[in-house]
């Protein structure tokens, strides 16, 4: 336990810029996030009302673009991403990346961290979006086409915004799961937090000035990551609780991926 308390083992953190050099990196990883996040809830909500459509040949292919995105690895998919994407998609992104980006978003490897990113969590969103919105009783659809709505009227009307309510735990979960998740890019090479870190754990007393053990490095990443999650997470029980108060009603939580599926099942 010494070694991890030890006074000498974190003079690192502040000497020079090491503490400014890790929040350089986590600042890149929160920016990948924000926009992966972003494109995922979008395109997932896309994903999800097209799997729930009458027509069995537009939900039948979302099906299947579903499964297989969410159930390949996702370190596989941004490293097949970055090999893969023509290059003059890459060089069109360089071309059009704003100068005020960080270093890391001007290289056309990012466009394949984003890309990756977002195919795979907006293929789970849309599970969690789909599940939650068939979790809610039949007879909410029904009433809404008695007073002669449309379906994507009353789907938009009556059942989204139901629906929305019950799967945010769900969703900020899966949200969680995208931030952490971003420290798979170092895998192409990308200077987020986790490459800053090995970066400095790799530096030596005779180079340095000063040794700089890559566990105490690690730690102070990991609690980068349990602030912003944590943050995360409050939130997303500060909206459940307003949702309440506004509605006078208390849906039932579901906490991941696997209690959305169960509600379907007991609906079905």
């Amino acid at each position: 336990m010494d070694y991890l308390i030890a006074p000498d083992r974190w003079e690192w953190l502040f000497t020079g810029r090491s503490a400014r050099f890790l929040l350089d990196g986590f600042l890149v990883n929160l920016e990948l996030a924000a926009i992966a996040m972003v494109a995922s809830l979008i395109f997932g909500l896309m994903l999800a009302l097209a799997r729930l459509a009458k027509s069995r040949i537009v939900s039948g292919p979302v099906g299947i673009w579903i499964d297989v995105w969410r159930n390949l690895p996702l370190i596989f998919i941004i490293l097949y991403l970055a090999l893969g994407l023509p290059g003059p998609w890459k060089d069109t992104y360089e071309g059009l990346v704003p100068s005020f980006m960080p270093e890391a978003f001007q290289s056309g490897r990012i466009l394949a961290a984003i890309l990756g990113l977002t195919l795979y969590n907006s293929a789970v969103i849309a599970e969690i979006m789909r599940a939650g919105i068939v979790s809610l009783e039949k007879g909410q659809g029904e009433a809404a086409q008695s007073l002669g709505m449309t379906y994507w009227q009353s789907m938009r009307l009556v059942v989204l915004p139901q629906g929305l309510r019950r799967m945010v735990p769900a969703t900020v979960s899966q949200l969680i799961t995208l931030n952490k998740d971003t420290t798979l890019v170092y895998i192409i090479a990308i200077q987020e937090v986790m490459r800053h870190g090995r970066i400095l754990g790799s530096c030596l007393p005779f180079t340095c000035g000063i040794e700089v053990p890559i566990l105490q490095v690690f730690l102070v990443v990991g609690a980068m990551f349990v602030s912003i999650n944590f943050a995360l997470s409050r939130l997303s029980r500060t909206l459940e609780i307003k949702q309440q108060q506004r509605t006078g009603v208390k849906v039932e939580r579901a906490t991941g991926l696997e209690d959305q599926v169960a509600l379907d099942t007991d609906t079905t």
